[in-house]
C-alpha cells in the first residue's frame, strides 16, 4: 500500500497500442461524437481507449502511439476507456497478437511477475492463473525462482520447459480484460 507521502499512481497512459482504426466511426462514449478512431490498449496500465485521431492520420494494428499530455502527433484526444464488450471485431481479433508483441517489448516488466507472484490462498498460486500452469510448473517456477531470479521469458522456457510463456500471458490478460476472471493479477480495474 502506498503511504500517504508516497506518489500516488499515474491514472493515464502515455502511449497505446492500436487494435483498430476506423476512418469514419461514432463514438461508443461520447454520442453523437463521429470522426476518425481508434480503439487502442494502454501500455502502462493495459486499459482499453477509444481515442479521436486527427483526420489525415493513418494507424496499423499493433502501431505503438503516443496519447500522454504531449507529443499528440496523430491523435486529438482520449475519449475514454472502453469496456471489452464495446471492442469491434477487428479490435477482439488484434488483441492477443498486439498483446504479444506488447509484453515482447517489454519483457522486464512481464518476467517480473514469474518472479514476484505469491500464493493467493492455501490451494491457489497466482501463476496457476496463468493459462498453462497447473500445479506442476508453479512449484517448478517457484524453485527455479528462489535458486536465481528470471531474467528473460527465454531463460524461464529453458529452466522450467514451459512453452510460450508471452502467449500464455498475453491469453490471461485477454481473460482478464473480458471480464472472464474476478481475480486479476495483470490489470488494474
Amino acid at each position: 500500500m502506498y503511504s500517504s507521502t508516497a506518489a500516488q499512481p499515474k491514472r493515464y497512459e502515455d502511449f497505446a497500442y492500436v487494435l483498430d482504426f476506423i476512418p469514419r466511426g461514432k463514438s461508443v462514449i461520447i454520442k453523437e461524437r463521429e470522426g476518425p478512431l481508434v480503439q487502442a490498449i494502454g501500455e502502462e496500465r493495459l486499459t482499453l481507449l477509444e481515442i479521436l485521431a486527427n483526420n489525415n492520420a493513418d494507424f496499423r494494428s499493433g502501431e505503438r502511439i503516443p496519447i500522454g499530455k504531449e507529443n499528440r502527433s496523430k491523435i486529438v484526444s482520449v475519449l475514454g476507456k472502453l469496456e471489452y464488450s464495446e471492442l469491434t471485431n477487428e479490435a477482439r481479433n488484434e488483441l492477443q497478437p498486439v498483446l504479444e508483441e506488447m509484453i515482447k517489448g517489454n519483457e522486464q516488466r512481464y518476467i517480473a511477475y514469474f518472479n514476484e507472484l505469491q500464493p493467493i490462498t492455501p490451494r491457489l498460486h497466482a501463476l496457476e492463473l496463468i493459462p498453462g500452469i497447473g500445479k506442476t510448473f508453479m512449484r517448478q517456477i517457484v524453485n527455479q525462482r528462489d535458486r536465481k531470479k528470471f531474467e528473460t521469458f527465454e531463460e524461464l522456457e529453458k529452466r522450467v520447459g514451459i512453452h510460450e510463456p508471452i502467449r500464455l500471458v498475453a491469453r490471461r490478460i485477454v481473460e482478464e480484460l473480458s471480464g472472464g476472471s474476478r481475480i486479476t493479477i495483470f490489470i488494474h480495474r
